[in-house]
C-alpha cells in the first residue's frame, strides 16, 4: 500500500506545540519614604534594595549575547557581567566589575537617567519592564562601601608624567581615576572647599547624600590622586602656568556650566529672586537646610515659584518644600510630557504636592514698596510645530496674562558655560555659547589641553560628562605615551598623531 492510500490516523489532528517562554518575575519595586514624612526631612527618599531583592532582579536579565544595554551606557559598563555576579551573590565582585569603567557607581546608580540610556535599550524591555540596572548598580556599590569591602584595583607603575585636572566634577573625577590607574601623577584643582562639583553643590541631600560623594572621592585619593581645594584656576594661576611653571605634562578642564541663566524680564533683581545655582549651593554645599547649625541663611519662602522643567527645577521645588514652604508652584512653558526632568523626579515632586502650572511662562516679577517679591505675572502658552529639539514649540497666547502670589522665585532654566578659563587663556577656542571647542575625544585648540563635560557640551547628565572624561583620558594617554590602552574603553577611534 502506498503512502497515498494508507489510512489516516483516527482522532483529532495533531498540531505543533509552541514552546512557552520562560516566565520572568516582575521588576522589583524599591521601598521609599512616604511622601508625608519625607517632605519634612532631607534624608534620601529611596531605601535601596535588599540582597534578596537584588538577586531576584538580577535573575531577570537575559544575559544577551549582544547586550544593547552596554551600547546605551556612555561609559560602557559591562552590565550583563556585573548583573550575573549579583545573581550569584557575588556583590563585591559586581562592584569591582562596574569600577573597571565607572569610578562613581554609587552616584550613577542614583542620579543617572537609566530609563533613557541603558534600560531604554534593554532587550527584556521589549516585552516586559526592563531590568532595573540603576537599582542594581546602586545596590552593589552601597554593599561594597557600607560593608567596608572597598578594594583597590591594580595600578600600572608610575610613568613619570604629571596631569592637572581643573574641576572635581564627574568628568574630572573620571579622568583622574583612569589616569591614576595608568601610572600618572594626578592633581585635581577644585575652586570650592569640597570636591564633587555639581554632585555636591547642585544635587540635594535627599537625592544624593554627600557622604557618598565623599567616599567616592576618598577612593580616588587612595588611588594616589591629590586634590587641592580653594584653587580657582584662571585667578590664582592660569592654564599656561600649570603647563610651564608647575611642570604638568597635560591639563584637563572639567569646570562645568556654572554660570546662571536668567530670563531678562522686569523684576529679576528684586529681593527674593534666586538663580537655581545660588539657591541649591546655599542649601546643599553650604548646608543652609541645617541653619542655624550652619551659618548660611537662605530665604525660605511661604509661596514659592520655580521656573523650569528640568531636574534642577525639580530639585529646587522639592528643596523649597522641605525648607517649610506652604505652597510650591512649578511654572513651565511646555507640556508635562516635554519636561526634560527624569520621570522619577517628576513623579516624586507630584507625590510631594508640588503644583505644576504648565504651558505658562513668567513675563514680569512684581515687587512691593520694600523691593521684595510679591507676585509673578505669567502668560499662557500653546504648542506649535516641533522645533530643533524635536519638541513642539511653545507659543505665547496673546492677552492671556494671569498673576501668581509669591514671596520667593527661583529661576531654573539652565546654565551657561563657566567663562573664567577661556577668558584667561585666549588660546582655547570657544563657540558662540562660550563652550570650549574640542575634537571628538576632548582635545582643545591648545596643545596638551583637554576638556569634557558641561563646559564642552552645555548642561547635560552626570554620566555623559563621565563618558566625555573617559574619552579625554584615553586621548591624554595616547598623546603623552603613544599608547592606546584597553583599560579605557571607547567607541571612538583615536586618530594618529599627525592627523
Amino acid at each position: 500500500m502506498s503512502k497515498k492510500d494508507s489510512p489516516k490516523p483516527k482522532g483529532k489532528p495533531t498540531t505543533s506545540v509552541k514552546k512557552s517562554r520562560p516566565t520572568r518575575p516582575p521588576r522589583v519595586k524599591m521601598n521609599e519614604q512616604p511622601p508625608a514624612i519625607r517632605v519634612k526631612n532631607f534624608e534620601e527618599v529611596p531605601f535601596g534594595l535588599t540582597p534578596e531583592q537584588a538577586r531576584l532582579e538580577a535573575s531577570r536579565c537575559l544575559q544577551c549575547k549582544r547586550p544593547k544595554c552596554v551600547e546605551g551606557c556612555p561609559v560602557q559598563v559591562q552590565i550583563p557581567d556585573f548583573i550575573a555576579l549579583i545573581a550569584e551573590g557575588k556583590f563585591v565582585e559586581a562592584a569591582c566589575k562596574i569600577k573597571e569603567t565607572n569610578v562613581l557607581p554609587a552616584v550613577c546608580g542614583r542620579v543617572c537617567p537609566q530609563e533613557t540610556q541603558c534600560e531604554a535599550t534593554c532587550i527584556l524591555g521589549r516585552r516586559h519592564e526592563p531590568v532595573a540596572i540603576g537599582y542594581l548598580e546602586r545596590f552593589c556599590a552601597d554593599f561594597e562601601r557600607l560593608g567596608g569591602h572597598v578594594e583597590l584595583p591594580k595600578k600600572a607603575k608610575p610613568n613619570g608624567k604629571k596631569v592637572a585636572i581643573v574641576g572635581s566634577g564627574p568628568s574630572g573625577l573620571t579622568v583622574a581615576g583612569d589616569l591614576a590607574l595608568l601610572g600618572y601623577q594626578v592633581t585635581i584643582f577644585e575652586a570650592f572647599h569640597k570636591g564633587g562639583g555639581v554632585l555636591v553643590y547642585g544635587i540635594p541631600e535627599f537625592r544624593l547624600p554627600k557622604e557618598i560623594v565623599e567616599k567616592e572621592i576618598h577612593y580616588l585619593e587612595r588611588l594616589g590622586v591629590e586634590i587641592k581645594y580653594n584653587h580657582v584656576i584662571g585667578k590664582c594661576k592660569t592654564i599656561n602656568e600649570l603647563l610651564t611653571r608647575d611642570g604638568f605634562d597635560a591639563v584637563f578642564i572639567g569646570v562645568g556650566a556654572g554660570l546662571p541663566r536668567f530670563m531678562n524680564i522686569p523684576g529679576e533683581n528684586l529681593n527674593g529672586v534666586y538663580s537655581a545655582n545660588e539657591y541649591l549651593t546655599r542649601s546643599n554645599l553650604m548646608k543652609a537646610y541645617l541653619f542655624p547649625d550652619y551659618n548660611t541663611p537662605v530665604i525660605k519662602g511661604s509661596k514659592v515659584i520655580v521656573v523650569g522643567g528640568g531636574n534642577v527645577a525639580m530639585d529646587c521645588a522639592r528643596t523649597a518644600l522641605r525648607l517649610g514652604a506652604n505652597k510650591v508652584t512649578l511654572v513651565y512653558r511646555r507640556a508635562r510630557e516635554q519636561m526634560p526632568a527624569r520621570a522619577e523626579e517628576v513623579h516624586h515632586a507630584e507625590e510631594e504636592g508640588i503644583i505644576f502650572k504648565l504651558l505658562a511662562n513668567p513675563v514680569e516679577i512684581i515687587g512691593d514698596e520694600q523691593g521684595n517679591v510679591c507676585r509673578v505675572k505669567c502668560q499662557n502658552y500653546t504648542l506649535g510645530e516641533p522645533d530643533a529639539s524635536g519638541r513642539r514649540r511653545p507659543i505665547p497666547i496673546e492677552n492671556s496674562f494671569f498673576e501668581l502670589e509669591a514671596d520667593l522665585v527661583i529661576i531654573a532654566i539652565g546654565n551657561n558655560a563657566n567663562p573664567l578659563i577661556p577668558q584667561s587663556t585666549k588660546e582655547i577656542k570657544t563657540n558662540k555659547w562660550g563652550n570650549i571647542i574640542t575634537d571628538p575625544i576632548g582635545r582643545t585648540s591648545m596643545k596638551r589641553v583637554y576638556a569634557a563635560g558641561d563646559i564642552v557640551t552645555g548642561a547635560a547628565t552626570v554620566i555623559s560628562a563621565m563618558g566625555g572624561g573617559r574619552l579625554a583620558a584615553k586621548a591624554i594617554h595616547f598623546d603623552l605615551m603613544g599608547v592606546s590602552d584597553p583599560m579605557i574603553t571607547t567607541a571612538c577611534q583615536l586618530p594618529k598623531e599627525d592627523e
